[in-house]
């Protein structure tokens, strides 16, 4: 259910509306430009976009205590872009949902876990759900600089954006 007085349901329901503008932005263009190696990124906005969604899966096993089955915060090989769209969409689907149905009492908990490289952490989850948003921001912002790199207009993702054209119009 969506509570428009909650804040972290909101930034969940925009990273996901974000995720799905920037996949929209894409499909359709060359292949090659999506796997064109970038500085730090040899994978190409493909990659970068695998990242996120790993980063997520990483997240989510942390979040539920179950194992994530990732040895780093990249896949070991990369899905097509169809299917790495589809897994994108289904994890913001599991996001929004869980954060709906997370009791308020819940959020706070400190929750223990190990990161991918071996060390050891404490956040809670409304802490961990943060870190994905803000995540996932900071990521497609170095996909739509790649898009305007490879000669593309990326698409506007902006919070304010999101507000006018999707959160309040959906009300």
């Amino acid at each position: 259910m969506r509570s428009d007085s909650d804040p972290l349901q909101k930034l969940l329901r925009y990273s996901a509306w974000a995720n799905d503008t920037i996949y929209r932005s894409l499909a359709g263009v060359d292949p090659g430009i999506l796997v064109q190696a970038r500085p730090g990124r040899p994978s190409g906005a493909l990659g970068v976009l695998g990242h996120i969604h790993v980063v997520g899966r990483i997240w989510k096993g942390h979040l539920t205590g179950e194992a994530h089955g990732f040895r780093s915060r990249n896949f070991e090989s990369l899905p097509s872009f169809s299917e790495l769209r589809e897994l994108q969409l289904s994890l913001d689907g599991w996001y929004t949902e869980f954060a709906s149905a997370l009791p308020v009492g819940q959020r706070t908990v400190p929750i223990d876990f190990q990161f991918v490289d071996g060390g050891s952490g404490t956040m809670t989850a409304e802490e961990m759900l943060l870190h994905v948003v803000n995540h996932g921001t900071y990521h497609r912002g170095y996909v739509a600089d790649m898009m305007y790199e490879a000669g593309l207009k990326p698409p506007t993702m902006d919070l304010p954006v999101f507000l006018r054209d999707a959160w309040r119009a959906a009300a």
